[in-house]
């Protein structure tokens, strides 16, 4: 089985509100965000990512249904660890949720979640969210201690946060990868599935093909990007492309 791609839609909501945040639920709203799903799933996506985020500043309450409903693949739903976002998790039943820290003055996340020193916080949220029958991913940044905590609050998944490698110089890169294989192989061996993403392109993706156990990339800026130049579809094809690379050793 190849690596898998879930496609992050959050910025082609982000630029149907620009124009529409007073009326997202016009019918004439635009970039229509299935319309977007589906391209990348022609495109060969495995899933969908969506971010709820507290803010509203992109995806609204009613896309988490569109989309859910209309998309024909499993669809992660990323959200921070708030009462309100937890029980519009639980009415539509996502496949998984990513549970990720939020902050309001930042332009998008920018850091992994403190797992090991939340855990008292996020052990009820992750324990409701597996009794709906949701799989649970945290977002952390590589480290052991954020591993083992995900593991121990009852997590099926980390999402490794690939940020600090991608924004690496050339000759720091070396370390950030030694951090991301040091806390997949740890994963692997709690029993964790281990997927990765944040500021991964075409460009720097198989720098981190040497990083074992990997089963799924979560992006979106780069190819909602690369989508206003060849179509959502196209640059999901692109990334596909490369990724079929991974060997997963």
């Amino acid at each position: 089985m190849g690596l898998k791609l879930g496609v992050n839609i959050d910025h082609v909501a982000t630029l149907r509100q620009a124009r529409y945040a007073s009326m997202p639920d016009w019918p004439g709203a635009e970039p229509v965000l299935l319309e977007a799903a589906n391209a990348a799933l022609r495109g060969g996506a495995d899933s969908i990512t969506i971010h709820l985020r507290e803010d509203r500043r992109h995806i609204q309450d009613r896309d988490v249904g569109v989309i859910r409903e209309g998309a024909a693949c499993p669809l992660n739903l990323e959200m921070g660890n708030t009462a309100e976002i937890l029980e519009i998790a639980v009415r539509w039943k996502p496949d998984f949720v990513c549970l990720v820290p939020e902050n309001r003055a930042e332009v998008t996340t920018e850091g992994g979640l403190d797992v090991a020193g939340q855990a008292e916080e996020l052990r009820p949220t992750v324990a409701r969210l597996r009794d709906c029958g949701i799989l649970v991913s945290l977002f952390i940044d590589p480290e052991i201690e954020q591993v083992r905590a995900s593991r121990e609050i009852g997590g099926d998944i980390v999402e490794l946060h690939t940020g600090a490698y991608a924004q690496a110089s050339v000759g720091a890169r070396e370390t950030e990868i030694s951090r991301l294989r040091a806390a997949a192989i740890e994963a692997q061996a709690v029993g964790l599935q281990v997927n990765a993403g944040h500021g991964i392109t075409t460009g720097n993706v198989r720098g981190l093909f040497s990083v074992p156990h990997l089963i799924e990339f979560n992006i979106g800026h780069h190819l909602v990007s690369r989508a206003l130049l060849i179509g959502l579809e196209q640059a999901v094809r692109e990334m596909m492309e490369v990724m079929r690379e991974y060997s997963g050793d």
